[in-house]
């Protein structure tokens, strides 16, 4: 639910531009969770889909036009397997042309590996040469909505070729 809150948070934002209010309070997904967005007056649907549900993140691939996945970058001990389920989403037959955004989350805490660093780890570089679909790479905090904006200009910018 993070990244769905904090995206819903910073679209009602354009709502309302001076009135700022808290991000709001997040919690780490959890089975799935499906919401519509309303970006420049177009209704986008986004399953949120958790760590923990990758056995079954296939099934969703389906009519798939974009992925977002997002990585905590201040856990170290799951850098390995979120690289190794990137790949497997990466390699999926549906998601061949699926554009691809990796987040790296998490940029508020103390802990949290810096951008260059989680890049150096994944090597993002050696993925996106070989990749057949476009990958962005950003950072945020879904917390204090530091990198929300960019998030939704990839979501409107990808959607719209």
């Amino acid at each position: 639910m993070l990244l769905l809150q904090a995206l819903k948070w910073e679209l009602s934002l354009r709502d309302a531009p001076t009135d700022f209010g808290e991000p709001p309070a997040t919690l780490p997904t959890v089975g799935t969770n499906l919401t519509d967005l309303t970006l420049r007056k177009r209704k986008v649907t986004v399953r949120e889909l958790g760590g923990c549900m990758g056995p079954i993140w296939p099934s969703y691939y389906t009519d798939c036009s974009c992925v977002i996945f997002m990585v905590d970058s201040a856990n170290i001990h799951q850098v390995a397997s979120s690289c190794i389920q990137l790949l497997s989403v990466l390699s999926a037959e549906p998601l061949r042309s699926a554009s691809v955004l990796v987040l790296f989350n998490k940029t508020d805490l103390p802990c949290s590996m810096g951008l260059m660093e989680m890049k150096s780890l994944f090597r993002m570089d050696d993925i996106i040469a070989s990749a057949s679909q476009p990958i962005t790479v950003l950072e945020l905090s879904a917390r204090s909505g530091q990198g929300l904006l960019d998030v939704l200009h990839w979501l409107d910018s990808t959607l719209k070729e």
